[in-house]
Order: C-alpha cells, then sequence, then structure tokens
C-alpha cells in the first residue's frame, strides 16, 4: 500500500497540517472565495475548521483537490484519476510539487464569471463536448481554451512532460 501511495502528496499528511498551510499562504477570506466553505467565513478558527472537515466528507474532498491542484500545482489527471478520492490519486515518478499558485479575491472572481459564462454558453448552444470517433479530443488542456491572440506560451508536445513547458 505504501508503494502505490509513494507519488501522493496528501500521503501521511494531516488534515490540520493541510489547512494551516492553506491559511498561512492564502488567508480565510481566499480560502472562503475559492471554496465557498463557510467555515473559512464565519468567525473562522482552525479548531471549528477541522471540526468541520472530518465530519463532511465532501468539503474534504474539495479542501484536498484545491491543496493538490492549486497550492501544490500538480497536472491533471485523467478522466479516471478524477473518478478516486483525492488521497487515493497517484503521479508518476518525478513529478513534484510546484510553487502555490497566487490568488486574490478579484481572480477568483474572474475565473467563476468565466466558468460560469462557458456553462452558460453551452447551455444556451445545448452542445456537450461528445469524444468518439467523429469528434477528436483535445491533445492538451491548452488546445481547448486557446484564444487568438493570447500571451500564453505554446504547451510542450513531449508526453514525458506533464507540465506542458
Amino acid at each position: 500500500m505504501i508503494e502505490l501511495q509513494q507519488n501522493n502528496p496528501l500521503h501521511g499528511l494531516k488534515l490540520e497540517t493541510m489547512v494551516t498551510e492553506l491559511v498561512d499562504f492564502y488567508d480565510w477570506k481566499i480560502l472562503y472565495a475559492a471554496l465557498r466553505l463557510e467555515c473559512f467565513n464565519t468567525n473562522p478558527t482552525m479548531e471549528a475548521c477541522l471540526k468541520f472537515l472530518k465530519k463532511t466528507e465532501w468539503a474534504r474532498e474539495r479542501v484536498e483537490s484545491f491543496y493538490l491542484y492549486r497550492f501544490k500545482r500538480m497536472p491533471k489527471g485523467s478522466a479516471a484519476q478524477f473518478e478516486l478520492k483525492p488521497r487515493e490519486r497517484g503521479f508518476a515518478d518525478g513529478i513534484v510539487p510546484r510553487k502555490p499558485q497566487e490568488l486574490t479575491i478579484e481572480l477568483i472572481a474572474e475565473m467563476r464569471a468565466k466558468a460560469t459564462a462557458d456553462y452558460e454558453a453551452m447551455k444556451k448552444n445545448n452542445t456537450r463536448p461528445k469524444y468518439g470517433k467523429d469528434k477528436p479530443r483535445a491533445q492538451d488542456g491548452y488546445a481547448q481554451n486557446k484564444r487568438s491572440g493570447s500571451k500564453r506560451p505554446a504547451p510542450s508536445q513531449d508526453p514525458n512532460n506533464p507540465w506542458g513547458k
């Protein structure tokens, strides 16, 4: 079991340590804006937050996913990986966490507004992304979000480089 978990940044990490790292880096207000959990908003204390997260599995999984993909900035997994709980996911050998993503309340609001607009546009067009023989799947995460005139560098085409750089 330990061999299966050696490439998981959450293995052996206590919930208290994780929340402490997040609060120290982001603060309660940014965590509330990003995760929308009341334990980060209404009179936030470490004890109350931990008590809530230990009792509420969906909230704990949301915090663990945030820790993995925003704070540790691990590469996104396959659809099969996302079927697993965050503590059960693994990463390839040699993948190490990167610097935490800088977040502000304004940036979170922009990301949420873009996601809402994208969802509404999809719902209005009554289209869902379908993948099969007739619709090719994007080769990388940037291909779906690429805008003309974007200043974002083109991702690497190296399949051994999950970071895309």
